[in-house]
Order: structure tokens, then C-alpha cells, then sequence
């Protein structure tokens, strides 16, 4: 399953954003490392479902259709504040970072009303620069990994010369646990010097940088985007990096509640909510609600945890989502449940890749695939596209 890391300094609503996400119930308070161990939890991304397109029901197996909306699991986990000095080992930083290192994209939130200082102390809204926020961030990441890359790099150096050694993978191989690959090592190679004897240490710090950024993409979660001081920083936030999304995490956390509450209807991402039980509520509840619609909703569109959730996994990770069935007339499985699983698979992909996510039996017996909406059988070659139904067929 894929992974997405929410990070930050501490005390800036990491927690209510995988809160919300999620919609379990991790720890929450206003002082540094509230959160010591990785929480793991369930989160979704969401797409339009086939099943309106092509009037039929749907029953599905491995995620949730609501009202023609397919909500496919993903895995957050949710690490420690990390503080300046994370990569020495300050704060339990190394521990932390061990943990982040694991996702494949990381959630980078940020006070976007400048109310906690570095290390994530309370201070008066406005008083602190949330960009300094992000800058230190990459920066412990980045040389937290650099210490890893250039253990012994005087005695590999020489170990690559004398053995005529591939240097991507030797890095590779030094980064190992870090779920890189090598192909992302090769590409960050490409700007800086060509001839590994002469790196100094900047260029082992850039070659970090660059692999960190292919490897790991990462947004800029804005969040209490509905405060006062907010505005103004999220837009000199977003000129200077890309990424950039306003959230509202303890808003979305308590629409999420209150829907499950039943009291009102509220899917994560839409632009409004429905109020069902006007009378179990009370006033201060009521305006808190009326807050939210004026202050995040009708301002952003979205309080931006799903988008930040969607925007990771489709955009940065470049995913679609396939449906395999067995039957690509009826668009079921073997046992009659329509439209059971969609599958998260990286953009480009084709019909054999399917196969393999769907089981590696089904993989190793691959004959073709057909296409369920046109019926037409498809090149095992053919680049699957967002949304396809397909069947596979396989030998015996």
C-alpha cells in the first residue's frame, strides 16, 4: 500500500491532519513531541467510480464507492515534530527520520499563521515566519541523508577507482532502507560534476538534495489557513515554493466528526456540508459551522486535506486508478461482485504490471487483456489510462 509521511516541527496540527485523514483518534496537545512513535493509520484518495458511468451498482472489495465516488486506501503515518538539529540526533530526531524515510511522499505541514516558533513553541500569531519553517525542514532531511551517502567516502571512493565499481550503485547501496531507487540516484546524477573524484562536499549535499526531491516529492501543507495572519503568508508561501496547499486541518477534523455523528453529510474534499440535525446541535456548535463554510470552504473551496491526500498519491506519485475484473461483460470477479477492486498503479503501466499488483500468480500466467468498455482485446504493451476496466486473461 502506498505510504504518505506527515512531518513538520511540532504543535503545527500534524496530528489533526492525519486525524482527519484517517478518522482515528492519535493524541493531540499543544507541546512538543506529543506524538514519540510513528502512528500508522488508513487514509483514502478519491475518484469518480465507473459504476454512474455505466449504470450499474458497484460491491466493492478493497475500497468504498459512496455515491459514485471511489475511495481507495492509502497508508499515512504520522512522525514526532522534528526540531533544528533533527539530523544530530536532537529531539529523537534520527528515530524520526528513520520513520519518514519509509513513505513514498511527504506532507509538509506548516503553521501558516506564524503562531510557533521553530522548534514549535506558542508565540503571538504573526511573529514568526512560517518560510523559515520549510526551509529547515528539507534542510535536517537532506543532511540527515548526506551523513548516511558520505559514511567512509574517502575509503568507497577509492574502493569505486580500484574496483571499477558503478557509483549509483554504490550510493544506492549506502542508502540503503530508504526505499530509493537506483533509477532515482542516476537521475539526480545528471547536474552535478560528472567525475565522482572531484565532489566536495556541496556536491554530495546538492546529489542529496536532488535525490531527496526525486525520490521523496514533498507539499507544503499551509495549515490554520482560516486565522487572521494566514493569508498573507500563504501567498508569499506559494510565490516561493511549489506544492503549496491552504488547509484547515481542525476544520476538516471537526466536519468529519460531526458527519460521522450523523449530524451532518459531508464527504472530505467537497466544497459545502449539509446540516441533517439542526436541533441536536447547539448555537456555539451552529456558528462554529457557520465558520467554516464562510472561513474555509466558500474562501479555499475545500478545508485541503483530501486535496493535499489526492494531490500526493495523483499528481506527485503520478498514479491512476484500473479496475481488473474477470467478466468484462458484466465488469465482475469470479464470484459476481461488481467493479471489486481498483488498483493503484503508476501512470504508464500496462496490462501485464496489472496483472502482477492484482496477484503474482495471475502475473506469471499473463496471456493478454481486454478492454471492458470496448471489448476489444489490447497489446500486453498498451499503456493503461485512468479509469480502464480490465479483464485478464490468463493461461489455465
Amino acid at each position: 500500500m502506498l505510504q504518505i509521511a506527515v512531518c513538520g516541527k511540532p504543535n503545527v496540527g500534524k496530528s489533526s491532519f492525519f486525524n482527519s485523514a484517517t478518522a482515528s483518534g492519535v493524541e493531540m496537545a499543544n507541546y512538543p513531541f506529543t506524538t514519540i512513535d510513528a502512528n500508522k493509520a488508513v487514509a483514502h484518495v478519491i475518484k469518480d467510480c465507473p459504476c454512474k458511468e455505466l449504470g450499474v451498482t458497484c460491491n466493492p472489495h478493497n475500497s468504498i464507492c459512496l455515491d459514485g465516488k471511489r475511495l481507495l486506501p492509502i497508508e499515512m503515518i504520522d512522525v514526532a515534530g522534528l526540531v533544528p538539529g533533527a539530523h544530530e540526533g536532537k529531539g529523537l530526531g534520527n528515530k524520526f527520520l528513520d520513520d519518514l524515510m519509509q513513505a513514498k511522499v511527504f506532507i509538509n505541514v506548516i503553521d501558516a499563521s506564524g503562531s510557533t516558533d521553530l522548534e514549535g513553541n506558542p508565540v503571538d500569531a504573526g511573529s514568526h515566519d512560517p518560510l523559515e519553517d520549510v526551509d529547515f525542514l528539507e534542510n535536517e532531511i537532506v543532511m540527515w541523508m548526506y551523513g548516511i551517502l558520505s559514511r567512509n567516502w574517502i575509503r568507497l571512493v577509492r574502493k569505486i577507482s580500484a574496483e571499477h565499481l558503478d557509483i549509483a550503485k554504490v550510493l544506492f547501496d549506502q542508502l540503503s532502507g530508504t526505499g530509493i531507487a537506483i533509477e532515482d540516484i542516476i537521475e539526480a546524477k545528471r547536474t552535478i560534476e560528472p567525475d565522482f573524484n572531484k565532489w566536495e562536499e556541496e556536491d554530495l549535499i546538492e546529489l542529496t538534495r536532488n535525490i531527496l526531491h526525486i525520490a521523496k516529492p514533498m507539499m507544503i501543507i499551509a495549515n490554520k489557513a482560516d486565522l487572521p495572519t494566514s493569508a498573507e503568508n500563504i501567498e508569499r508561501i506559494k510565490a516561493k515554493y511549489p506544492n503549496v496547499i491552504p488547509t484547515s486541518a481542525g476544520s476538516e477534523l471537526a466536519l468529519v466528526n460531526a458527519a460521522k455523528a450523523g449530524l451532518i453529510s459531508y464527504l472530505p474534499g467537497d466544497d459545502h456540508f449539509d446540516i441533517l440535525k439542526p436541533e441536536e446541535l447547539s448555537e456555539a456548535q451552529l456558528k462554529g459551522l457557520e465558520y467554516i463554510q464562510t472561513n474555509i470552504l466558500d474562501k479555499y473551496g475545500s478545508t485541503g486535506v483530501q486535496d493535499a491526500l489526492n494531490y500526493g498519491i495523483f499528481e506527485l506519485l503520478d498514479q491512476i486508478v484500473v479496475y481488473p475484473v474477470q467478466d468484462e461483460n458484466k465488469y465482475t470477479d469470479q464470484k459476481g461482485n461488481v467493479l471489486p477492486d481498483g488498483i493503484l498503479l503508476k501512470n504508464g503501466s500496462n496490462p501485464r504490471e496489472l496483472a502482477y499488483l492484482v496477484h503474482t500468480d495471475i502475473g506469471d500466467k499473463f496471456m493478454h487483456a481486454v478492454d471492458a468498455r470496448s471489448k476489444m482485446r489490447i497489446a500486453s504493451d498498451y499503456e493503461l489510462k485512468d479509469g480502464d476496466i480490465i479483464s485478464i486473461i490468463t493461461r489455465g
